[in-house]
């Protein structure tokens, strides 16, 4: 009963803030409202006991996250644009990618379901062979780091592409701007 105030009492923070950061025109103030909705949706996981995944959201999405976007507001201004006005086609695609995402949640077990096919097929060969399969006696190190191996690897390529990318970028606009006195002899 108190774990569902809890987690109620943050997903309403969480839609506040998601709605301050759509109406705030200062970037700086959108940037660090985006760092606070990470915070607690990393603690929205730990609630639901997903520490790994709470771990990795503060560190990625609060952490590196606004880093990037601090290092992108010190090269750009610091208000954003006037909005243009309001398009439909947008708006209805968001829409129905949201109603296609929910729909493709009806059919999930009840979350803490203990005859959901998670816990009657998967955890108990993860907990009982793994030791064996993989070799250390962490559960959790052998599911990220031998099971799901290659989608640890994907996710840390992800971010280190995209943070390459993002550096390139903010290399490049710095380079565009400085004009090279050269040297006379």
């Amino acid at each position: 009963m108190i774990e569902a105030l809890i987690d109620e009492a943050i997903l309403g923070l969480m839609l506040v803030i998601a709605i301050g950061v759509l109406y705030w025109r200062n970037l700086f103030a959108a940037a660090m409202l985006t760092s606070i909705y990470s915070l607690l949706a990393a603690a929205l996981f730990v609630v639901m006991d997903a520490v790994d995944v709470a771990f990795t959201e503060a560190a990625v999405g609060a952490g590196i996250s606004i880093i990037l976007t601090l290092g992108t507001l010190a090269l750009t201004c610091g208000e954003q644009k006037p909005r243009p006005v309001f398009v439909l086609g947008p708006f209805l695609l968001v829409l129905l990618t949201g109603a296609v995402l929910i729909y493709g949640t009806l059919d999930m077990p009840d979350y803490g379901d203990a005859l959901a096919p998670i816990h009657s097929h998967v955890a108990p060969r993860y907990l009982e062979e793994s030791r064996g399969e993989v070799g250390p006696p962490n559960v959790v190190t052998s599911v990220l780091a031998s099971y799901r191996g290659y989608d640890t690897l994907g996710e840390t390529v992800v971010i280190f592409t995209a943070g390459i990318g993002v550096f390139a970028l903010l290399g490049h606009g710095r380079r565009r701007g400085k004009v090279v006195a050269k040297e006379e002899v």
